[in-house]
């Protein structure tokens, strides 16, 4: 018969505690990684220009793509003014759309 919880039902396969949890929390130095806040919202920009070229390739990465906001740590509001002045910036040849191989 199957493991049960309290309520009688029996466990998933998946859901069984398999220790090894405990191996992993045993010896292991926690990592502290600080908050990431928005470069836009601190230095209180409110337009994001196309024509700057220095700022913009800052969150484009070496293969040509836009750096996620996971990544880049910039707000939501500002990501999308941000890849909007990207695209613009690559439309009129100001920045590339791909690195040549």
């Amino acid at each position: 018969m199957a493991e049960t919880k309290s309520g009688g039902r029996p466990i998933a396969a998946s859901q069984r505690p398999t220790g090894g949890d405990k191996a992993l929390a045993g010896n292991k130095k926690q990592f502290f990684r600080r908050k990431k806040v928005c470069r836009f919202c601190v230095e209180k920009i409110d337009h994001i220009d196309y024509k700057d070229v220095k700022l913009l390739s800052a969150f484009i990465s070496e293969r040509g793509k836009i750096t996620p906001r996971r990544i880049s740590g910039v707000c939501c509001v500002h990501q999308r003014l941000l890849a909007m002045a990207i695209k613009q910036s690559r439309n009129i040849a100001l920045l590339p759309f791909t690195t040549s191989l």
